[in-house]
């Protein structure tokens, strides 16, 4: 156990190097100054700011310095916002992103397995049809088309919600709806197939004929066994609803860090697309690695290498 952990969190750090190598290369490789603006700079000036941002230096001493900053906690400045630190501009914005992305990762771990159990109970009856019309209408519509619409109907139209803003609670609704269909429809039809193929199993026709109630049989036997695929899909869940917000969090004028992340490369601002970049990569990193390490608690007799222990 120990070791399979050892491996996996060794593989994360040096595909976090591997990415923060790669980025870094290929932001310098695009031609021009990230330093550039519509009103150019008199020469001294374009002079002492590359100075100050270390860009008169040759590209492998760049790379050394941004390693060493790194390591002592340090993003750098950002080129675009004088004077404002990369990490403190993430702290402030990763407040409404982490709301969010929490209320849609509960909501979609929720409902998406209450759809699946339904789903897989009522086997080829309505409500399994009726569950799966959802999760295929869920991966059929893209959260780009998907925001815009919600807001047509419910906030322009309807006028429950707010358009745009996280100013109150009720506001949380849409944006979390538009992150949560995708995976909700992922979980409900994955727990629906292995739920289905769970309750066909032995042991479960053991524990009907022992004259166990259908709640016992389905929470305390067939779930547990059913739910091993869709632990292995949190890590992928975490990922999609956290680099999917930056998409949604732009839609709904969501002040989180997605906006500072499309502004970023959209000014050009090197330390503050780093920072970012790098700040994400850990997040989804984590999480598939507490989501690997979760696998192995949930069923014991997985090991290492996919090995099951005799």
């Amino acid at each position: 156990m120990l070791r399979f952990i050892f491996g996996k969190f060794i593989f994360m750090v040096v595909s976090l190097f591997l990415l923060i190598t790669a980025t870094f290369m290929l932001m310098n490789a695009i031609p021009g100054s990230p330093l550039q603006s519509e009103k150019a700079p008199s020469e001294a000036v374009q002079k002492n700011l590359e100075a100050y941002y270390g860009l008169d230096k040759p590209l492998i001493v760049q790379y050394g310095k941004y390693l060493s900053n790194l390591a002592q906690g340090d993003l750098g400045i950002s080129m675009k916002k004088k004077f404002q630190s990369v990490d403190k501009m993430i702290k402030q914005s990763f407040g409404p992103s982490l709301r969010l992305g929490i209320s849609a990762i509960i909501t979609s771990i929720l409902v998406g397995c209450i759809l699946g159990i339904l789903a897989a109970m009522y086997h080829r009856k309505f409500l399994d049809n009726l569950a799966m019309t959802i999760a295929v209408i869920g991966l059929a519509i893209p959260s780009i088309v998907l925001a815009p619409t919600l807001q047509y109907i419910f906030a322009t139209n309807l006028r429950w919600f707010e358009v745009a803003g996280l100013d109150s609670p009720m506001d949380y609704v849409l944006p979390t709806i538009t992150l949560a269909s995708g995976p909700i429809a992922f979980i409900a039809r994955l727990l629906r197939s292995t739920m289905i193929e769970v309750l066909n199993a032995d042991f479960i026709k053991t524990a009907k004929s022992k004259g166990l109630s259908g709640y016992v049989i389905v929470v305390k036997h067939a779930l547990r066994n059913a739910m091993l695929p869709v632990v292995t899909y949190l890590g992928y869940l975490t990922a999609g609803i956290i680099t999917g917000s930056v998409v949604v969090e732009k839609i709904f004028a969501i002040p989180g860090i997605g906006k500072h992340f499309v502004t970023s490369v959209i000014d050009r601002d090197y330390p503050l697309i780093m920072g970012i970049t790098i700040f994400y990569a850990v997040i989804l990193m984590a999480s598939r690695f507490l989501a690997d390490v979760a696998y192995v608690l949930v069923d014991p007799r997985m090991r290492a290498g996919g090995k099951v222990a005799k």
